[in-house]
């Protein structure tokens, strides 16, 4: 197969997967794949590979692709490819929760040749590296990064780019517990959808309304946080998206609990696990057994609640993602203290306190905890965060965070 068949077939293969005929795609693909000499070809078909298995959720075989696709910019000898392929690795492990791995592929690409390519991926090598940051519970890291990918999209008015990153720092202030940013960014995504999405994806909507839906149901508004949810399932299931329709049941399942509708809430908390499992969302597993063990909790059925924060915390430990752990130690901690069992509830007060220190998830002005509740945050140039208040009652000129850290002395 030569250069212009290769490209026909290419073209051939979006507008099909482009209509939702994605099986039909992938033999398209697959058959470029077995038959063309044409290597430019072969990368590009390798990246149509990546996005549509990452779509699916088929989160190994995303990554094969992007293995072989290194490979293919190997031979080619070019630097934008390789700074591509390198990119695919990084997303393919962040889907796969491998996040030490996809910082250290992200950093691979930073420290690649500047190229036209580069200056244009540079935001999402930023926004890749963000959420490996947030998935092991380093904020100021992952703010740091998130701030970094929006200036990309600003300065190359790149609207895509600037809405994926809006649903990120969405997941990032859920994750802190700023409720009214947590809402603000995926608001302000759906804004950039509805201004320049015309010709986007619908995948681009149906992520912006699922962030609205999750900072919706924490700030109590459950009615709108089930139409958002809704509007985001039904994209989901149009275009067979199952990670998001895992997280869609998720959402869902929080909602109901929210409600207290336990019976409700334990299927589609069944369902989601059912397809984490099957696409190896290791952290969307824990937030599913975290979500069961509440539900147990409220039953008063210690012994299953303490089952879900075991299986959970084994999970959490394995990605590597502290908040998790911090909030499952919390849940531990109530239980052993209801049961009056002291040795137990000792140890998780000990770990609570171990995992606040490593995800620095405390006002270095008021000494208080950020993510117990709802609080307004705010950020400083350097990326720590602080309560609002804090820093109003405060005003504070430098850091004290860092200011603490180069008081504190070095060791050879």
């Amino acid at each position: 197969m030569g250069q212009d068949q290769t490209k026909q077939q290419i073209e051939k293969g979006l507008q099909l997967y482009q209509s939702n005929q994605t099986e039909k795609a992938l033999q398209v693909w697959m058959k470029v794949l077995e038959k063309s000499a044409d290597l430019v070809g072969r990368f590009r078909v390798l990246g149509c590979l990546v996005t549509a298995h990452s779509e699916m959720g088929r989160y190994k075989e995303m990554l094969k692709f992007a293995v072989v696709q290194i490979d293919t910019a190997r031979e080619l000898e070019d630097a934008d490819f390789l700074l591509e392929s390198y990119l695919n690795l990084a997303r393919s492990n962040e889907k796969l929760c491998e996040f030490h791995k996809t910082i250290s592929y992200c950093k691979t690409c930073l420290g690649l040749p500047g190229t036209r390519v580069g200056a244009q991926l540079g935001g999402q090598v930023s926004l890749s590296m963000g959420n490996a940051f947030l998935g092991l519970s380093l904020f100021q890291k992952a703010l740091e990064n998130f701030e970094k990918a929006l200036r990309y999209a600003h300065n190359n008015d790149d609207a895509m780019l600037e809405c994926r990153v809006c649903c990120s720092l969405g997941n990032f202030y859920a994750q802190v517990k700023d409720y009214e940013k947590a809402l603000f960014f995926p608001c302000k995504a759906a804004e950039l959808v509805n201004d320049y999405g015309k010709g986007w994806s619908l995948k681009y909507r149906a992520m912006s309304q699922y962030h609205m839906a999750v900072a919706y149901r924490l700030l109590g508004h459950l009615g709108s946080a089930m139409e958002c949810c809704e509007e985001s399932m039904k994209i989901a299931l149009q275009h067979g998206d199952r990670p998001l329709q895992a997280l869609c049941l998720l959402c869902f399942a929080d909602i109901h609990r929210s409600r207290g509708d336990l019976e409700t809430a334990f299927p589609r908390y069944d369902s989601a696990m059912s397809i984490m499992t099957e696409i190896g969302n290791r952290l969307g597993q824990v937030q599913v057994l975290l979500g069961v063990a509440k539900c147990w909790m409220v039953r008063k059925a210690l012994d299953k609640a303490l089952d879900a924060i075991e299986r959970a915390q084994d999970l959490a430990e394995e990605v590597g993602n502290k908040l998790s752990q911090l909030k499952l130690h919390c849940l531990s901690e109530s239980i052993y203290r209801s049961k009056g069992l002291q040795r137990e509830l000792r140890a998780h007060v000990v770990r609570f306190h171990e995992c606040v220190e490593d995800t620095e998830l405390y006002c270095g002005l008021c000494g208080e905890s950020i993510g117990e509740k709802n609080s307004r945050l705010q950020a400083l140039p350097c990326s720590h965060i602080f309560h609002l208040r804090c820093l109003q009652n405060n005003g504070t000129r430098s850091c004290p965070n860092c200011r603490r850290s180069s008081m504190k002395p070095g060791f050879v």
